[in-house]
Formats: structure tokens, C-alpha cells, sequence
């Protein structure tokens, strides 16, 4: 019971609350495995899942079918060790720095090897041990990121013995416009990526990111490692989001007033009021994920009533115009809507000038989080 009352009173008192849809990120992957199929649907849980929770958010993919998961770094791998089950494959985007080569083989997890030192130091540590360790070979394409540029991976198919007790799983690479249908480096990067793997021991592909995946069949590959998409972030821009929304954030009000005409609004003064105007002071920031870049041009929602933000985003709050609304409609503790039904994702991003991963990893940890 005490523990009840406290999870009842920490929710009472938050800050705001960040509302995940589980069961929403669960149709999202259905989506996408449906979509792809034959192809095998795996998921990228980097960041903590996105910001979202990845001792959530992993076991909730694994109860609808996935068994593959990609990680960003070493630790994020080991981590989800202890929450999936043993038959699930674990892959580490970035590679290995050196010295981690031990405990990634021991934990069993696989390396996207992006350059020739890191296929060399894996080689090393499969013949230490005397067995084969599977990996993914990562080649450039065209972003210039990570992968094995061309004249590695010319190096590599006149000296195979690099590869040795290398066991690789999937040739990979990564779109870099895959949120472009039209794009013509879409094409491109599929062209150089056959190229490349015909001059390599033969491998399936895993290519098709969230964006790669609505680009068609050819882009699939044998695995496909969707991201944003399954956090319902949309997978390509100008058209509509076959996604479902996965996140829902309240924030509450700390404060209202009323100003008047000429009075400057947060800091640096920066905004002037032309009018008497009611204000209300909310509980996000930029601490929060609520980006600055949204001072003077964001919004936030009081049912369908966009309430525009006057003045500078600060750290710790934010200030907004509460004008529309009928007088005592929002008082201290009333919650107002950031993300959700009247402002997706993807609106919020694009007026504070960034795009969705960037708002959902960002998202602070003074939310109480609702799972549902």
C-alpha cells in the first residue's frame, strides 16, 4: 500500500508526465516485420531505446518476435544482456574500442567491424580463443561515417586471411537519405554496396534502416534494423507517418498572470507584450528536452487550443501565452500538452528546427513515466 501511495504522490507531483505506449510500440514493430517480410525485422535500442527506456522497451520486442537488437556501444549491448533472453542476437553498431574485444566475445555479443584494426583485433581474439566469432562487416557507401572505405575493402579481398576465425554474419551499410524517397543517393548507395560485396566471401545484406525499409524490396537485405520508426517517429518526410504515436508528454503549470501592455517577457527581455496578455509559467525546459530553439515560435496545447511560447526557453521552464483560453481555465498543477494528438512528434521538431530522434533522446528524467 505505501508503495502505491508513493507511485500515486510521485505522479501527482511530477513535473510532467511522459505517457509510452508499449503495446503502440509493439504494432509499430508488426508493421514493419509485416512490411519486410521475408526479410527478418530487428530494432535499435541505442540511446536507452531511444530515451525511452530500453528495460522496457526490449522486452516488449522480444514478446512480439524480435530477436535481433542493435546497440550503439559495448555497454549498451551488455546491458540488454540481462533483460532479453539468451536467444537474442546482440549487435554493437560502433564496434569495439580496443581492449573491449574479451568481454564482447565472452558475453556473447556480435561487433559491427568498421575498419580493417577492428577486424584485425577480432581476428586476434577468435584465434586466442580458438573458435570463430561472428561479426557484421560495415562498409562506407557513400556517408562517410563508419565503415570500410572502398580501398579497405580492396585490401580485404586480396588479403582474406584478415578475416581469419572471423565468422561474418552480414555485409552492412547505412543510408544516409533514406528519409528521402526521391533521393538519388537512396540508388547510388544500393549500387555501391552490391559492388563492394561482390568482391567479398559471400554474406547476406542488412541495409534497409526505418526510412530504408519504405524504399522497397531491394533495399531489404536479409536483416533490416529499424529505429525510429518503431518509437513512431515518421521513416520519411513529406508524406504521411503509417506509424502509431508511442509517446504522449503533459507538463504542468507552476504559475499564471496577468501583464500589461509593454511588459518583457523572460530573458534578455527579448519579447515585448502588444497587449495586456495572460501568462502561464510551465515546468519544462531545455533540461528537459524542450528546446531552446523553440523560444518565441513553439507552442504547446490546452486541449485543441495552441498556446504559443513567449520569450526565451529557459533550463528550468518556460513561459506561454495563455490569451485564448476562458479565464481560470489553467491554474497551478493543470497540465498542458507538448506531445501528443494536436502536436506530434514530428511538429514539434520541425518548429524547434531538428528532427524527431533528436526531441525523443533528449527527453528528461524528471517526467514521471507512465507504461502502458
Amino acid at each position: 500500500m505505501h508503495g502505491a501511495l508513493s507511485s500515486l504522490s510521485a505522479r501527482t507531483t511530477a513535473s510532467g508526465i511522459l505517457t509510452i505506449d508499449l503495446a503502440a510500440v509493439g504494432r509499430n514493430y508488426a508493421t514493419l516485420r509485416d512490411r519486410l517480410a521475408p526479410t527478418v525485422a530487428g530494432a535499435v535500442l541505442k540511446a536507452n531505446a531511444y530515451g525511452l527506456g530500453a528495460d522496457r522497451i526490449a522486452p516488449a520486442l522480444y514478446a512480439h518476435g524480435c530477436r535481433d537488437f542493435f546497440a550503439a556501444h559495448l555497454d549498451e549491448a551488455l546491458a540488454l544482456r540481462t533483460i532479453v533472453a539468451g536467444d537474442a542476437r546482440l549487435f554493437v553498431l560502433n564496434g569495439l574500442i580496443p581492449g573491449a574485444e574479451g568481454q564482447c566475445a565472452a558475453a556473447d555479443i556480435v561487433p559491427v567491424l568498421n575498419s580493417l584494426d577492428q577486424i584485425t583485433r577480432w581476428s586476434d581474439q577468435a584465434c586466442a580463443e580458438g573458435r570463430d566469432l561472428p561479426a557484421i562487416l560495415q562498409l562506407d557507401t557513400g556517408m562517410s561515417r563508419l565503415g570500410l572505405s572502398e580501398s579497405e575493402v580492396r585490401i580485404l579481398a586480396n588479403e582474406p586471411g584478415l578475416l581469419a576465425g572471423v565468422r561474418v554474419l552480414f555485409l552492412m551499410s547505412h543510408l544516409a537519405s533514406a528519409d528521402e524517397p526521391d533521393n538519388a543517393q537512396n540508388p547510388a548507395q544500393l549500387a555501391t554496396l552490391r559492388r563492394l560485396a561482390k568482391s567479398l566471401p559471400p554474406a547476406e545484406l542488412c541495409f534497409a534502416n526505418s526510412g530504408g525499409i519504405f524504399l522497397g524490396a531491394a533495399y531489404h537485405g536479409a536483416l533490416a534494423r529499424p529505429g525510429v520508426a518503431l518509437y513512431g517517429g515518421a521513416p520519411a518526410s513529406g508524406v504521411a507517418n503509417p506509424m502509431t504515436p508511442v509517446v504522449r508528454l503533459d507538463v504542468r503549470v507552476i504559475q499564471t498572470r496577468t501583464v500589461p501592455e509593454g511588459t518583457r517577457v523572460g530573458y534578455g527581455g527579448v519579447h515585448v507584450t502588444t497587449a495586456e496578455r495572460r501568462l502561464a509559467t510551465i515546468a519544462c525546459g531545455y533540461a528537459d528536452g524542450f528546446p531552446r530553439h523553440l523560444s518565441d515560435r513553439g507552442a504547446v496545447y490546452f486541449g485543441a487550443v495552441r498556446l504559443p511560447v513567449i520569450g526565451r526557453v529557459s533550463m528550468d521552464s518556460t513561459t506561454i501565452d495563455i490569451s485564448a483560453l476562458p479565464d481560470g481555465d489553467l491554474a497551478p498543477g493543470s497540465l498542458v500538452e507538448v506531445i501528443g494528438p494536436h502536436q506530434p512528434l514530428e511538429s514539434i521538431a520541425a518548429d524547434a528546427g531538428t528532427i524527431s530522434y533528436e526531441i525523443l533522446t533528449r527527453l528528461g528524467h524528471r517526467y514521471h513515466r507512465d507504461y502502458c
